[in-house]
């Protein structure tokens, strides 16, 4: 299928990204929460510092890539076992993504959205397996019980480092493709043009209205970003604070107690890549859409 090969060539190129956008960011806490904020520093290379949400990224694009490489390695007419698996899920997302913003602009973007869902929905499963975040460099307080200060891997989404490097690429693209569809004139228009048919007297109060509606509408272009990412890092964060909060409640049953809401962040991890996803897919339609009869000349 020609679309396999978006999704996987972009991968990289995402996850590089993605790794290293606002990696020196930080944050200001009086008390340090049982899940902390900011993520642990692994290894400096001059003044470039490798975080374990980063090396967790980094293995599940390099994880991603290679099974997709594998799958698609010897293309069968009659699919079967990884091979038919990525087809399905690939074919699937195209098939999903046609039905809401149309077979022209799923063309030229759905690498992008087939890209994030993957890549977001396994960096969620990514952060539920056993270890992630549970071992690594600590101390053992004064019950002799160990506490991990500096866990090796750390979910993905829980940085906000990662999701806010998801949603700039977003953002740059976002305008990428406004003014590939609209011209630089059109997306101004789009933006601060009056809508509807009027004449006259009307015509000039409704140009003003819209004007300033129009500075109303760059506002809440500016922070779909700022949405985006706190959107996801939110549901993470607080799915890995709960799941730590429910292991150490009662330390004999440790093993018993987070089960179910393991369960529930399995779900959470798939609705979270599908919503960031859709708000992508549908902020991208909103702005390349075009009534009829007002199709941009080419």
């Amino acid at each position: 299928m020609q679309y396999c090969f978006f999704s996987r060539l972009s991968l990289p190129i995402f996850a590089l990204f993605c790794g290293c956008f606002f990696a020196t960011s930080t944050f200001g806490a009086e008390v340090e929460p049982a899940v902390p904020l900011k993520p642990a520093e692994l290894v400096h290379i001059g003044k470039f510092a490798i975080t374990n949400s980063m090396l967790v990224t980094w293995i599940v694009a390099a994880g991603i890539i290679v099974f997709a490489q594998l799958a698609t390695r010897e293309i069968k007419a009659i699919p079967s076992g990884a091979q038919n698996f990525w087809e399905w899920l690939v074919e699937s997302l195209y098939n999903f993504l046609e039905s809401i913003i149309g077979r022209e602009l799923v063309r030229k973007t759905f690498w992008f959205f087939a890209t994030i869902f993957i890549f977001i929905l396994f960096v969620n499963w990514f952060g539920l397996i056993p270890g992630v975040g549970t071992i690594g460099w600590g101390h053992h307080d004064a019950s002799g019980v160990f506490h991990v200060d500096r866990p090796l891997l750390r979910g993905g989404n829980a940085d906000l480092n990662m999701t806010t490097a998801m949603a700039a690429i977003f953002f740059l693209l976002w305008i990428i493709w406004a003014i590939q569809a609209n011209g630089v004139g059109g997306f101004l228009l789009h933006i601060f043009g009056p809508k509807g048919e009027t004449s006259g007297f009307l015509k000039v109060i409704m140009v003003v209205i819209f004007f300033m509606v129009g500075w109303l509408e760059v506002v809440s272009i500016l922070f779909r970003p700022i949405s985006l990412s706190f959107r996801l890092f939110g549901n993470i964060y607080a799915g890995e604070s709960i799941l730590e909060a429910m292991s150490t409640m009662v330390p004999a049953l440790s093993w018993l107690i987070p089960i179910p809401f393991y369960f529930m962040e399995v779900l959470v991890g798939v609705v979270q890549a599908l919503v960031f996803m859709l708000l992508t897919a549908v902020f991208t339609l909103l702005i390349a859409k075009h009534e009829p009869g007002h199709e941009p000349q080419h």
